[in-house]
């Protein structure tokens, strides 16, 4: 059941074209301020069948312009203040100094845990038009019984994590949450998109694991996303040196190389903007 709702959900990726609209109008008179233009709401699929949330992982994208969207889970457990206030550093500031020099769009799913401890970061990635925070859910706990030893967060507590996650980005100034949802371990059933279902977001997937979980060597990290990557694809990455501390140098060979083969680079909501375009 799983399967057919991904793959009903699994729409194409299209290229997008962002064009400023110049129409004629005349300048504004010195001393005027110009309106400032409105950013276009964040897109997301129509339900799946019976009402469950749909699923995005992946489009097949345009011969000619292969897209790519990098996205980054900020991971924090609700329970994991004291390792914080330990000295463990769940953020990585020079990820995100990277991504903006090398000038790559991408997602940031993001815990409200993690957005209450790292308040100014959060801040920060929310208001760079080059980035989009999503939803991680607030404590990180899996949506099903068994999800890589994870703690499982029953049925009727889902809506409640959910609205206190996108409560905490809003508590640190991030002024635009996009409406998708990163199930944590990226584990789900039927049971778990009805109970996400009434938040009304889009949950996104993955085709590409970076493989950059606790991994010490970020030329492998590389190699495994570079095997990995075609049109449309997502890759899944993280934003905490505690448990993937390769992450920023593993980016620092991706971003160019795929550059080289042609690809460039989106945010999932442009993906999924350009996928409903096409339906």
């Amino acid at each position: 059941m799983i399967t057919r709702i991904q793959r009903w959900t699994a729409l194409g990726l299209a290229t997008l074209a962002l064009t400023a609209c110049s129409g004629g109008t005349a300048p504004a008179p010195k001393g005027t301020a110009k309106p400032a233009q409105r950013q276009p709401a964040a897109p997301t699929l129509a339900p799946g069948p019976q009402g469950l949330t749909p699923v995005f992982a992946s489009g097949p994208g345009i011969p000619g312009r292969p897209a790519v969207a990098l996205t980054f889970d900020a991971d924090m457990t609700a329970d994991q203040g004291p390792r914080a206030a330990a000295g463990e550093h769940f953020d990585n500031p020079a990820l995100v100094d990277t991504l903006r020099e090398l000038k790559v769009p991408a997602t940031f799913f993001m815990t409200g845990r993690w957005a209450e401890e790292y308040p100014d970061q959060a801040r920060a990635i929310g208001r760079d038009k080059l980035f989009e925070v999503a939803n991680h859910s607030y404590s990180h706990y899996a949506f099903t019984t068994d999800c890589y030893g994870l703690p499982h967060l029953p049925a009727d507590r889902v809506r409640a994590d959910v609205d206190r996650a996108f409560a905490a980005f809003r508590r640190a100034g991030v002024p635009r949450p996009v409406p998708y949802f990163r199930f944590p371990g990226g584990c789900y059933d039927q049971a778990a998109l009805r109970a996400l279902a009434p938040s009304g977001v889009t949950a996104v997937q993955w085709d590409v694991v970076s493989g950059d979980a606790f991994a010490t060597d970020p030329d492998a990290v590389a190699r495994q996303v570079l095997e990995g990557v075609g049109p449309g694809s997502v890759v899944v990455m993280h934003c905490t040196r505690s448990a993937a501390p390769t992450t920023e140098r593993a980016v620092r060979a991706i971003v160019p190389e795929l550059r080289k083969r042609g690809f460039h680079f989106v945010k999932v909501s442009d993906q999924i903007r350009a996928a409903r375009a096409r339906s």
